[in-house]
């Protein structure tokens, strides 16, 4: 059931007061709304309206006193039938659109934009043609910047749009032939006010190559306004489509619905779809549920018709400027934090005194998070850097050399070096030991594995057995040893059986080595070495 709230009460009415400071305590707290306008909230923009004294049905009667159409007739798509009513069409786009073009935004298009700086908006709906939510800063899906080509094919960037204009644009004009679009100019302000629709340039350039090629000539179209009328298909029908179809997946948890009588079929059932999305979310059954989502308000002079009674859950009944007014008020009152922002002062003058002026340079806003993942912390200057090469001390050779011939430095400290010669490590052993390792970490001494059952990288080398000492080494095989001189100091003492080969008696060799004091008898033999020698 509706519940009608009269905007004008809350002065006077302490329940009224209550129930309009809940409704935005809602819009405070909320953060998924789906707002959807018409004509109401541009009413106070300086547009004149169509049906007063001075409205735009009498002065474009003023220039066709014969011709008789009604309001819906001027914005159907069966005025392109009659050469008369496209004149008349023409003539009524053109004051239309000097209108607009001198309007300013009201405070509900600010209101809106407002919701969508403080990251509250989902996305905007709005029949209304005159395109004053992009001047606030909410790109419409009209808008060139939003549009891309794409194999012949103009198609929306949907994540960038924040406005959907279902009703298109009236500050463009489109092919009635090949559907090209530009931007509408005061040439083409000129030509509809006198009722005449300009030729297209696409067209027109088009049939200039053919005819330079000897082809079949083509038709030139002509430009209209890029507006939708009754019983015309939308050109980005389909994009809306889709927009419309991800906002409903997003699960909305406001609806706010301001401006407009809810007449148009198509407007019918975008907000009857939404709404149900909205109700479904705030329902009782949902654990996540809080009192003020999933409500359905409605924000107009007139109220909703009764089939409505079951979907809108209420009705502001009043202005749509002054309700907004009242929201951003009482927004303030109960969330101050949400309207804190800090900024940067400086001084004017080099005056730092509390008597001096200030001025704001920039605001100061906290960074924004890309994706789910954490935000990535960032560093003061000079914090986390990498040293200066010029202040690392090296102590290899080679790096001391190229430091001296590179750069001047003054020469590294000598106890700061770290030495690698073996009284250095032996030094530095003695100094500081290293903690004894744990038990599981010590080398084991002993083996279950004999040297036959264990692998070979767990066998253990045994010490040769009768090995000489280090003072004896390199005795028997000097490097003189297989020297084919005979030394003049060495004596031989040789048998007779040693001499004519069959020596099986031991002979003995006495030489004597003029670096040592002692002299060695080395037994010579079959078994060890057979000396055989000439005789001079």
């Amino acid at each position: 059931m509706t519940v009608t709230l009269k905007l004008a009460d809350t002065t006077t009415n302490a329940q009224t007061r209550r129930a309009i400071a809940d409704l935005s305590l809602s819009v405070a707290k909320n953060k998924r709304i789906i707002v959807i306008t018409g004509a109401g909230i541009s009413c106070s923009c300086g547009i004149p309206d169509f049906r007063s004294s001075d409205g735009l049905y009498n002065l474009v009667k003023q220039q066709y006193p014969d011709v008789v159409l009604k309001g819906r007739d001027l914005f159907d798509a069966s005025l392109f039938r009659d050469g008369i009513s496209t004149s008349v069409f023409y003539t009524f786009i053109s004051r239309l659109k000097q209108s607009i073009d001198v309007a300013t935004p009201s405070p509900t298009h600010r209101f809106i934009k407002t919701l969508d700086t403080k990251k509250k908006l989902l996305r905007s709906y709005t029949q209304n043609i005159d395109g004053l939510e992009e001047r606030v800063g909410l790109m419409g899906s009209s808008s060139s910047s939003a549009k891309t080509v794409g194999k012949g094919k103009t198609k929306i960037r949907t994540r960038d749009v924040r406005n959907v204009q279902l009703h298109g644009d009236i500050h463009s004009v489109r092919c009635m032939s090949c559907s090209a679009e530009y931007p509408c100019t005061s040439d083409h302000l000129a030509m509809f006010l006198q009722g005449i629709a300009p030729d297209c340039p696409e067209c027109a350039s088009r049939l200039e190559a053919r005819v330079a090629r000897s082809a079949r000539a083509i038709r030139v179209g002509t430009l209209r306004p890029a507006i939708v009328l009754y019983d015309e298909t939308h050109p980005l029908g389909d994009d809306i489509g889709t927009i419309q179809s991800a906002d409903v997946a997003r699960k909305p948890d406001l609806l706010i619905i301001m401006g407009t009588s809810l007449k148009v079929h198509g407007l019918r059932k975008m907000v009857k779809e939404f709404a149900k999305t909205v109700h479904a979310y705030g329902s009782s059954g949902s654990s996540t549920a809080k009192p003020w989502q999933g409500k359905v308000i409605f924000v107009n002079k007139t109220p909703p018709a009764t089939e409505w009674n079951d979907i809108i859950d209420y009705h502001v009944e009043g202005d749509t400027d002054s309700w907004v007014e009242k929201v951003i008020e009482d927004w303030k009152k109960m969330r101050p934090a949400d309207w804190e922002a800090q900024q940067t002062l400086v001084s004017v003058d080099g005056n730092v005194s509390m008597s001096g002026g200030f001025k704001t340079v920039k605001d100061v806003s906290t960074p924004k998070r890309k994706g789910k993942g954490k935000a990535t912390k960032k560093f003061d200057d000079g914090e986390n850097l990498p040293p200066d090469f010029a202040d690392m001390v090296l102590s290899t050779p080679d790096a001391i050399a190229t430091r001296k011939s590179k750069m001047t430095l003054l020469p590294p400290d000598l106890d700061a070096m770290v030495l690698s010669t073996p009284d250095a490590i032996a030094a530095r052993k003695t100094k500081a030991a290293a903690p004894p390792l744990s038990p599981s970490k010590r080398g084991q001494s002993t083996s279950h594995y004999n040297d036959l059952e264990s692998s070979p990288s767990k066998r253990r080398v045994s010490p040769l057995k009768n090995q000489l000492r280090t003072d004896e080494r390199k005795v028997l095989f000097s490097e003189s040893t297989n020297n084919n001189i005979v030394d003049e100091n060495d004596v031989f003492d040789l048998s007779v059986e040693d001499v004519v080969g069959k020596g099986k008696t031991q002979a003995t060799k006495t030489v004597t080595k003029p670096t040592r004091k002692s002299t060695r008898v080395v037994p010579v033999g079959k078994a060890t070495r057979t000396t055989r020698s000439r005789i001079r």
